[in-house]
This record gives C-alpha cells, sequence and structure tokens, in this order.
C-alpha cells in the first residue's frame, strides 16, 4: 500500500487503542472503594441485650435471685404503708455486701494467668474500693437515707468499672450487669422515697 493507504490504518489503530484506554478509565472511574464497616459502638439495648440468651443458666438464676432482698424490702413497706427501718437497714446492708462481692470478684479477673486485665495498682487498687465504699455506707447507718445513697454511689461506680474499664467481660455478663444494677438502684431510691412518704413503725418499740 502507498502512503495515504498507510495513513488511516494507524489513524484507526491509535483512534481504537484511545478508545479502548478511554473505556478502560471510565470503568476505573466507576468503581467506587469498599467502604469499612463502622466500628460497634457499645449500646447497651441494641447489641448487648441479644446475647443475654448466651448467658448461662445459673448465672441468670443466681443474678435474677439476687434482686429478691432488695426488691422485697420497698415492696413490703409499701403493701403496709409503713416505713420499716429494720427493713430498710437490712437492704442496704445487703447492697453494701453485693459492693463488696463486685470488688472481689475483679480481683479474681485479675489474678489468672493470661487475664487481659493485669495485677497492676490500678486493676487490684479498683478492685478493692467497693469494699471501702460499702464500709464507708455501714458508718453512716445511723441516718438511712446517706448510708443509701452511698451504697447507690458504689453501685453505679462498680457498674462503670465494669462495662468501661473491662471490655473483655462478655457482652451478656454487661447486659446483666447492667439490668442488676438499675434495679437495685430503683429499690435503695424507692426505700428512701417511701421513708418521706409512710409513717415510721419499727417492729421492737423502744421502752
Amino acid at each position: 500500500m502507498d502512503r495515504y493507504g498507510q495513513l488511516p490504518s494507524r489513524c484507526a489503530t491509535g483512534s481504537l487503542l484511545s478508545a479502548q484506554s478511554f473505556h478502560c478509565s471510565s470503568l476505573r472511574q466507576k468503581k467506587r472503594p469498599v467502604e469499612a464497616p463502622p466500628p460497634r459502638k457499645l449500646n447497651l439495648f441494641r447489641y448487648d441485650l441479644q446475647n443475654m440468651k448466651e448467658a448461662p443458666k445459673p448465672a441468670l438464676f443466681l443474678g435474677y435471685s439476687g434482686l429478691i432482698p432488695f426488691v422485697s424490702a420497698p415492696l413490703l413497706m409499701c403493701a403496709m404503708e409503713l416505713y420499716l427501718p429494720e427493713v430498710a437497714f437490712a437492704q442496704v446492708v445487703y447492697g453494701a455486701s453485693i459492693l463488696s462481692f463486685l470488688g472481689g470478684s475483679r480481683w479474681g479477673f485479675a489474678l489468672p494467668e493470661g487475664s487481659p486485665a493485669t495485677p497492676d495498682w490500678l486493676n487490684l487498687g479498683n478492685s478493692v474500693v467497693p469494699s471501702i465504699v460499702a464500709w464507708i455506707a455501714l458508718l453512716f447507718s445511723h441516718d438511712i437515707t446517706q448510708s443509701g445513697i452511698i451504697v447507690v454511689m458504689g453501685l453505679g461506680m462498680s457498674l462503670h468499672y465494669d462495662l468501661h474499664l473491662l471490655p473483655t467481660y462478655p457482652s451478656w455478663f454487661k447486659a446483666l450487669r447492667t439490668i442488676l444494677t438499675m434495679v437495685a438502684v430503683v429499690s435503695l431510691l424507692g426505700t428512701m422515697v417511701i421513708k418521706s412518704v409512710y409513717p415510721e413503725k419499727r417492729f421492737l418499740e423502744d421502752k
């Protein structure tokens, strides 16, 4: 072929290559980068409560049974329409014992070899704080309102530690801890309200 015949073929080839490159580049532009899934956030009612079915049956039974001393105190006083100081004191003492139990469980969590919570000053120190708070609460047993408020503060502090400072706890345990703490706190606050509403009646009247 002559020179004039070869030029159109080269132009056609170049046009074809440029068209292919343009087509490939347009496909590359259409591809969107794969977005990473958002991180899982701690949301009790959305995530953790769904894992309650994974909780061991003994943990559920013993956990909910442990609420009986908390709930029975205000229910009894409401049914009698009386404020019973002995019953209120027993409820606060039980709350103080639960605080000591929660601190001891964290101590035991930090001691085993390979535990994510190392037995350092922070973890072991925080483990004994609930027991100290419980002891302070009992020192104010002459004023059941102050004593109950201290126990409520201790329960809230202990829950915060379990949910945020020990993230390796199972999800079902965090949900169970939150439910138990909420019921216990509401029961203690209910006793304080009853004290201000109903007349006081002691089982053993002072002579």
